[in-house]
Parts: structure tokens; C-alpha cells; sequence
């Protein structure tokens, strides 16, 4: 008697999502905002349960003056990189697949500044508050954003702009 096969059949799985235009995407999940958030909890909730010391004055005043000047220097960050994201019409979204390469703004001095203010504002929130463990969360959704979120959106880059963007990477740095 002949064997008989099953009658299920595997489906590949696709690498990322395609979009309406069929380009796909870096990532199916936007993580970089939930790791932020998750670190920004996970320290308060580290000072609550082990208490960090801080420094004394007058170097804990110098930090508090630092942290917001970083906050401003966040914002504007932030401003200015949505806005070269928009004016170029391309996505903001880490799980959209990007229409346009940015390199101008805030893009010409780092290739991600929106990561970058997300772990600025980590190290703000240290100084103003005296909490270290924003310092430690931070480092570690930096961490985890490179590997979830940075690593496949530059492959994407790569793939939708080509040389363009090898270019770009050869002038301006990941981080900063």
C-alpha cells in the first residue's frame, strides 16, 4: 500500500510585512517606543524596591541643570526629526517600510536621532530625578534597540535605497 501524505502544507514565512506598495518593512512590531516606555517603568520600579545612592550637593544641582537642558535638547531632537521625516514624506513608523531616504536635519548628524533622544531622555531623566537605574534601563533599551529595531530597519535601508544609503552610512554614524 502506498504511503500516503498529509494533506497540510507549510507556508513560508514571509521575512517582514510588504506594505500597500509591495516594499517591505523592517520590522512587523514598532518596538523602540515600548522599550522606552518599559525601561522608563522598569526604573521606577528598581528605585522603589533598591534604592540607589546619588551624589550630594553641589554636583547633584549641576546634574538636576544638565538633565533639563538635555530635555530641551531632546525636544528638539524630536522636533526636527519628524519634521525632515515629514517633509521628505516618508514614514515615522519603525514598522513601515521607508519611501524616502533622509539625510538632512537631525538625519546628518546621526542616522537614527530618534533613538538617540529616547536614550538622552533616559540619562535626562537620571540626572533630574537622582535615579541612576534610568541610566541602566537605558543602556539596555538602547541595547535592545539596536538589535530589534536598528539592525533590520538599516538592512531595509540597504535594500530600498542601495548605494544611497552605503554612502550616507560611510558619513554619518549609527549612534552619534
Amino acid at each position: 500500500m502506498p504511503s500516503q501524505q498529509s494533506n497540510r502544507k507549510s507556508k513560508p514565512k514571509p521575512a517582514a510585512p510588504a506594505t500597500s506598495t509591495g516594499q517591505t518593512a523592517p520590522s512587523s512590531f514598532p518596538w523602540p517606543p515600548l522599550l522606552y516606555i518599559g525601561a522608563i517603568a522598569l526604573a521606577v520600579m528598581l528605585s522603589w524596591q533598591i534604592p540607589s545612592p546619588w551624589f550630594g550637593r553641589p554636583l547633584s544641582d549641576i546634574l538636576f541643570a544638565l538633565g533639563w537642558l538635555m530635555i530641551v535638547a531632546v525636544a528638539a531632537l524630536y522636533v526636527g526629526s519628524f519634521r525632515a521625516l515629514q517633509r521628505a514624506g516618508t514614514t515615522i513608523r519603525p514598522d513601515r517600510a521607508a519611501s524616502h531616504l533622509v539625510t538632512n536635519g537631525p538625519f546628518a548628524i546621526s542616522r537614527h536621532p530618534i533613538y538617540l533622544a529616547n536614550t538622552m531622555l533616559m540619562f535626562a531623566l537620571c540626572f533630574v530625578s537622582g535615579n541612576p537605574w534610568y541610566i541602566v534601563t537605558g543602556l539596555v533599551a538602547a541595547f535592545l534597540t539596536t538589535k530589534l529595531a536598528i539592525e533590520p530597519e538599516e538592512r531595509h535601508l540597504e535594500v530600498q535605497f542601495g548605494k544611497a544609503y552605503r554612502d550616507y552610512k560611510k558619513r554619518v554614524r549609527r549612534w552619534i
